[in-house]
């Protein structure tokens, strides 16, 4: 196991460089193309996230914050918590510098992708269904890359991510029970495996149910605690500041984590944790019943911020004011931010972290079984197949409670960057088609129209299914409700 996991980060220092630079070209390409959508849209974002479903059925529809809550379930977990961990074990303070500059750069790339996967999405059984695979499939027409597409984000989230969450929960009660025992590994594997059998079985309303209380909740308390680690801790916060800015930049070298670990492992944990680009959260936007495309696309992106600004931010400044060890060969994960919140708080923030730990990792597990069931649906109508990818999933969810922390995150990094790679290639040519809906959507607003969205306003857009006449006559507005510009 250990030359396997040593085999395939081999791998990733090198194909990770090409990942980073498609990551931060396409930011900074789409961030001048929309003009900083990410920053100078943030109110209309606020506004957005707050809006009810659209529609006759509106009852049963998913809103625009069950779409966030989806997308944040996949986002805000162990990437948050242990990934954090392990970006500053092994890059040292610096690398949270580069997960900020990531989380305001890709704010621009999840405006284009998720809009697009609302311009695109079609009709499912019980919600809209979206993502990479259908703008590829009816925007590129390129239905061999889509289908690529679907099976990588299928194993990706269905397995390998599944088995990250799992593997956090699962070390995080070990480590309150006194490190390696497999008794505990088991007994949480197959708990987990068995409540999330419940839950995926039951469709995405039922998922989006549990989301929607779980993640905000878990995420409020967390950050609270972590503002505590702040307060008590005050002077040293320039301190912390210096150092993270200072290693960043290469001003100053700590303990062998040098300026090139600290981009790279901070990069990768950035994305792991966030996702902007990786072609993960448009299949959460397009499930929402919206009047316009950009709509989606702007709660997406304020999601990139609340997910590394906020809740990675927490889990930094938890273990840079408890004085670690970085340059690390051997990543701790939950290990590290569950010890640095016990120097900080004392012995009961052990088991606090380990609850918090797994309510946002399982939360985390349903969001990325949505993302593989919503892209089996893309590859087979056959419900059969999407029972079996459900058992899988709780085989996996198991076997990631037993595995190694090197050999699941290194494995997790190399298909992310797959993910990421053909996601990216995609959008860029698409992304005008995301200017040209923001631009509509502006001159709505300006015009103090609540924006409302018909595909013959877009005739560039070709393979676009819905948002025609029979879904603009669902839009229950009232006349004069409209907010103002």
């Amino acid at each position: 196991m250990d030359q396997l996991a040593a085999g395939i980060a081999q791998v990733n220092d090198v194909y990770w460089y090409a990942v980073i630079a498609l990551l931060v070209g396409a930011g900074l390409w789409f961030s001048l193309r929309t003009v900083l959508v990410q920053i100078r849209m943030l109110p209309e974002m606020m506004r957005a996230i707050t809006e009810k479903p659209v529609g006759s059925s509106s009852d049963d529809s998913i809103s625009a914050f069950r779409a966030f809550t989806i997308s944040a379930a996949s986002r805000v977990g162990t990437g948050n918590v242990a990934g954090v961990a392990v970006a500053i074990g092994l890059g040292g303070p610096g690398a949270v510098f580069w997960m900020w500059m990531l989380a305001v750069i890709g704010g621009a790339t999840a405006f284009v992708e998720s809009t697009l996967a609302q311009l695109y999405k079609v009709r499912g059984g019980d919600s809209y269904v979206g993502g990479p695979a259908y703008y590829i499939r009816d925007g590129l027409r390129l239905p061999w890359l889509a289908a690529t597409f679907a099976v990588i984000i299928t194993f990706t989230y269905g397995f390998v991510f599944n088995a990250v969450q799992a593997n956090s929960i699962s070390h995080s009660v070990q480590a309150n029970v006194g490190g390696d025992d497999r008794t505990a590994a088991w007994i949480v594997g197959l708990a987990v495996a068995a409540i999330t059998g419940v839950v995926i079985f039951g469709g995405v309303r039922r998922l989006s149910a549990v989301t929607e209380i779980i993640v905000p909740l878990m995420a409020i308390v967390y950050v609270a605690v972590a503002l505590f680690v702040v307060a008590i801790n005050i002077d040293q916060v320039p301190g912390m500041i210096a150092t993270i800015v200072g290693h960043a930049l290469g001003f100053r070298e700590i303990a062998g984590a040098a300026l090139g670990a600290a981009l790279m492992h901070g990069m990768r944990r950035g994305l792991f944790s966030n996702e902007a680009g990786m072609g993960s959260v448009p299949n959460a936007a397009a499930t929402a019943s919206v009047s316009h495309p950009v709509k989606q696309g702007l709660v997406q992106s304020l999601g990139v911020y609340f997910d590394t600004l906020i809740v990675c931010s927490a889990t930094a400044f938890i273990i840079l004011l408890s004085n670690p060890q970085y340059g690390l060969t051997d990543p701790e994960g939950i290990a590290l931010t569950q010890n640095a919140l016990q120097s900080q708080v004392g012995s009961w923030a052990g088991p606090f972290l380990s609850v918090i730990i797994f309510f946002l990792a399982w939360s985390s597990v349903l969001g990325n079984t949505y993302y593989g069931e919503a892209n089996i649906r893309f590859l087979t109508g056959n419900r059969g197949m999407l029972h079996a990818f459900r058992v899988l999933v709780m085989l996996c969810v198991l076997g990631g409670a037993l595995g190694s922390v090197a050999l699941i995150w290194n494995l997790a990094d190399l298909v992310m960057g797959l993910m990421a790679t053909i996601n990216l290639i995609a959008i860029l040519p698409l992304g005008g088609l995301a200017i040209a809906l923001l631009k509509d959507y502006g001159e709505q607003r300006v015009s103090g129209k609540d924006p409302v969205f018909h595909r013959d306003r877009l005739p560039q857009a070709k393979g676009v299914s819905v948002w025609g006449d029979d879904d603009i006559a669902t839009f229950t507005t009232p006349a004069g409700d409209a907010p103002k510009a």
